[in-house]
């Protein structure tokens, strides 16, 4: 028998090892045949001879295979290679084929990566592919025909997985043929596409167990893209990333979205998402418009890079509280040594669920920090008291913070209240800072900001709860904060004056 259709060339099986009187047997124990592309009828039947399993319980191991484990197999069996037709799970790339990246030419290296995948996918029966994935890089050189051949076989009915990236800086374009995955809508779970074109229209049809989405550098236009989206009904991950041509990007209503993750637009001015049950948003890029709809109370973890960006952090401090009140983890990364940092809550009645130790990602992200002010713009009655948690309460736990802010030399809150997270905040700063020169606690509106064009003796007005909570912040100064502040530090306790509040406490 000739075995002249090797489905990829790949290294031979590991040497045969010694077994018992001297006898040699393969690493397989049920084919022990290495490849062979001459007449080997003899070898092929002693081989076929010794497999006593049923046939499909022989391909339903090679199912199992891994690709390159499943290539050598059938290279050595019959019986391999007939099920090697309708193998699931293609992993195809310069690496799973051995390919030496090291070419003196890239085409002499596009036309190693076509010899190896042409064999694999013509050889194929084109039924029974459950993952395909492609990577064409780094032929640079490679023309879409070839893509399209194999393309034609993986997308098979039942298909559940499909990855495609091409070489983002290929010499050609490669137009996704839209006309295939309309074959699969109802079986594939998640699609990848990478460095292409894109233009979805009607000729597909609802992709009703698509659950993730991923576009990485893809020409797609706002339009497509939402069309696309709403015929996703089950869609759960999104992830997008330099898709260039979108300068808004619109979420429709999609019920089972949970995660976002947008990055590098280079043209995008605003994000207007109205899936309800997002949880999770992930951005990179300047400050833009950011709209979560009916999940502004649902987003619990949210992530922004804009480096390179002035406004990063004032951004963060001023918006992000009102695109998601209810952020539980917030990482907000910048490159910019930013020097001073002031945050101003407006909130008049923050709840219990406010943690303040989470501001301390802000100062986590400016390693330059010399000045950090936070502001309460209106404090009031705190249900949420250090003085009245039981022993042992574990409301608002301090979450582990790996970094050092050893060039703060400036802190002041106003508005300090008696909540548990802001005497952990303050203790937290004072923990893992050891260049602090001044720690101010103003238990009023601002000390720092009385009316100086009215009358400069004039404080900012507090209410008779506000001036209730501000004494139970400043027993909380002293019993939780002020011995645990070094002798180095310039303690300076705030509370409200006499003169100015005397009515407003009878």
């Amino acid at each position: 028998m000739k075995i002249l259709e090797v489905p990829v060339q790949l290294p031979p099986p590991p040497p045969p090892r010694r077994i018992g009187n001297g006898a040699t047997s393969s690493a397989t124990e049920i084919d022990n045949s290495p490849c062979q592309c001459g007449d080997d009828s003899q070898s092929a039947s002693t081989v076929e001879s010794k497999m006593q399993l049923p046939e499909d319980i022989l391909h339903h191991i090679h199912a199992l295979m891994p690709m390159q484990d499943a290539a050598r197999a059938a290279c050595a069996s019959r019986c391999f290679l007939r099920s090697w037709r309708f193998y699931p799970r293609f992993n195809l790339n310069v690496n799973t084929l051995r390919i030496d990246k090291r070419a003196p030419s890239n085409d002499k290296l596009t036309m190693d990566f076509i010899s190896r995948v042409d064999p694999i996918m013509l050889n194929h029966a084109g039924t029974g592919v459950k993952m395909f994935k492609l990577t064409t890089h780094p032929c640079f050189s490679l023309h879409p025909s070839y893509v399209d051949r194999g393309l034609q076989i993986a997308f098979a009915q039942g298909i559940k997985e499909f990855e495609l990236e091409m070489t983002r800086v290929s010499k050609m374009d490669y137009d996704f043929p839209c006309s295939l995955l309309s074959r699969v809508a109802s079986s594939v779970q998640s699609f990848l596409l990478g460095g292409c074109s894109f233009h979805p229209g009607i000729q597909i049809g609802q992709m009703s167990s698509l659950t993730s989405l991923r576009l990485r550098s893809v020409k797609i236009t706002e339009e497509e893209l939402c069309g696309f989206l709403s015929k996703s009904c089950a869609l759960q991950r999104l992830l997008l990333s330099d898709c260039h041509n979108i300068v808004v990007l619109k979420i429709p209503h999609l019920l089972e979205l949970n995660y976002l993750e947008v990055l590098h637009f280079r043209k995008l001015e605003a994000i207007d998402s109205s899936a309800p049950k997002l949880s999770t948003f992930i951005y990179a890029g300047p400050p833009i418009q950011i709209s979560l709809g009916e999940a502004l109370l649902q987003v619990k973890k949210m992530q922004m890079f804009c480096d390179g960006s002035p406004d990063a952090l004032h951004y963060g401090s001023k918006k992000l509280p009102s695109i998601a009140p209810n952020i539980q983890k917030l990482y907000l990364s910048t490159r910019n040594e930013l020097k001073c940092l002031e945050i101003l809550l407006l909130t008049p009645d923050l709840s219990p669920g406010y943690d303040f130790c989470s501001l301390v990602s802000f100062i986590d992200a400016s390693p330059a920090l010399e000045t950090f002010i936070l502001r309460i713009e209106r404090p009031a009655k705190r249900h949420d008291s250090i003085l009245e948690a039981l022993s042992g309460d574990s409301m608002h736990p301090m979450r582990a913070s790996e970094y050092r802010h050893d060039n703060l030399k400036n802190m002041m809150i106003t508005g300090f209240s008696s909540a548990k997270s802001m005497i952990d905040l303050t203790n937290h700063i004072l923990e893992k800072t050891s260049s602090l020169e001044y720690l101010t606690l103003d238990t009023t509106r601002g000390y720092d900001r009385r009316n100086d064009k009215i009358d400069p003796c004039q404080c900012l007005q507090m209410s008779k709860e506000a001036l209730l909570e501000a004494e139970k912040a400043l027993l909380a100064i002293r019993i939780y904060v002020e011995w645990r502040v070094p002798s180095s530090v310039s303690l300076k306790v705030i509370e409200p004056c006499s003169n100015c509040h005397t009515e407003t406490r009878s």
